[in-house]
């Protein structure tokens, strides 16, 4: 189906351009969100003649859009999650759970501004981007922690799996050098024999 773009769409143009879309794509997704409209010749005088509104209406959603992105932008969130000894999280982290940490924040996103290239599935600072115009993109760190004071250490650059992983390693062989120390077994005392 051939429509006209009423906004920018990733990956299928800008404001104007006629392009041809799948008709599924654009009876549920382009039209019913005035994102653009078909492309017949009334459609396209209609178009012509509201051009500069749209075009106008279209720069002050990007301009505001930019306002927000900037007190949005490289901001750090914390979200605490349970996760396992090798860091992999018990679940993962979507696109509602960080809407919720940037709203609870002061920040206004909603879930569908989140672009979650890959699902988050483990412990650590990840960059998440977010769409708040079709031409403004933002991006914000989670720091996905299994506590307040892990998502402190993991904020000054450290890795705590690894770190616990040490802390077990240096654990270990002091349990095994006390061992060979005081003799596998050995019991101190003085000992009468019958």
């Amino acid at each position: 189906m051939k429509v006209i773009l009423l906004e920018r769409v990733e990956g299928w143009g800008g404001l104007g351009d006629v392009v041809n879309v799948k008709d599924g794509y654009a009876r549920n997704y382009l039209l019913p969100r005035s994102k653009a409209l078909r492309a017949n010749s009334a459609n396209l005088k209609v178009f012509e003649g509201q051009r500069a509104e749209i075009e106008a209406r279209n720069a002050r959603a990007k301009a505001e859009a930019g306002k927000a992105g900037e007190g949005l932008d490289g901001t750090s969130y914390i979200l605490i999650r349970q996760a396992g000894e090798s860091g992999q999280l018990y679940g993962s982290v979507a696109g509602r759970d960080v809407s919720d940490a940037v709203t609870a924040a002061g920040g206004k996103v909603e879930r569908a501004m989140v672009v979650l290239d890959k699902p988050i599935k483990t412990l650590g600072l990840h960059e998440v981007k977010i769409r708040l115009h079709p031409e403004v993109t933002v991006t914000v760190t989670l720091n996905i922690a299994r506590s307040q004071d892990e998502a402190e250490r993991q904020a000054r650059g450290e890795n705590v799996i690894n770190s616990q992983f040490e802390e077990d390693r240096i654990a270990d062989e002091q349990a095994v050098a006390d061992l060979l120390e005081g003799g596998a077994g050995s019991i101190e005392g003085n000992y009468v024999e019958a």
